[in-house]
C-alpha cells in the first residue's frame, strides 16, 4: 500500500512549486507522480491533422518527486505524514491510512 494514491490532494514542501497544492493524477512508480497544476513544463507539439491535434507550444504538466509532496490534512490546512494502521472492519483486519499529527483516517 501506497501513502500517496491517485485522487489525494497534496501540497508542494520543495521546489519551484512551494506551497501549492494539487490533485494527484497519476502515479508512475515508487518515487514519481505527476499533480495537476504543479511542474509545468511548456512541451513543442506537432501537428496531427488525422487525429485533429494543433501543433505548437502546450504547457504539461511533469513528474514531481514523492520526497517533495506531503498530504493534505483539511483540519489542520498543512501537509501532513502518513502512516498506517490496522482497523477491524466486517470482521477482517484491514490495512488504512492516518495522518500521524491527529490519527484520523485519510481516506474516511
Amino acid at each position: 500500500m501506497r501513502k500517496i494514491k491517485k485522487g489525494d490532494e497534496i501540497v508542494v514542501i520543495a521546489g519551484k512549486d512551494k506551497g501549492r497544492r494539487g490533485q494527484v493524477i497519476r502515479v508512475l512508480d515508487e518515487k514519481r507522480l505527476v499533480v495537476e497544476g504543479v511542474n509545468m513544463a511548456k512541451k513543442h507539439v506537432k501537428a496531427d491533422p488525422n487525429r485533429g491535434i494543433a501543433g505548437g507550444i502546450v504547457d504539461k504538466e511533469m513528474p514531481i518527486q514523492v520526497s517533495n509532496v506531503m498530504l493534505f490534512n483539511s483540519e489542520s490546512g498543512k501537509g501532513d505524514r502518513v502512516g498506517f494502521k490496522f482497523v477491524e472492519k466486517d470482521g477482517k483486519q484491514r490495512k488504512v491510512r492516518v495522518f500521524k499529527s491527529n490519527g484520523n483516517l485519510v481516506d474516511a
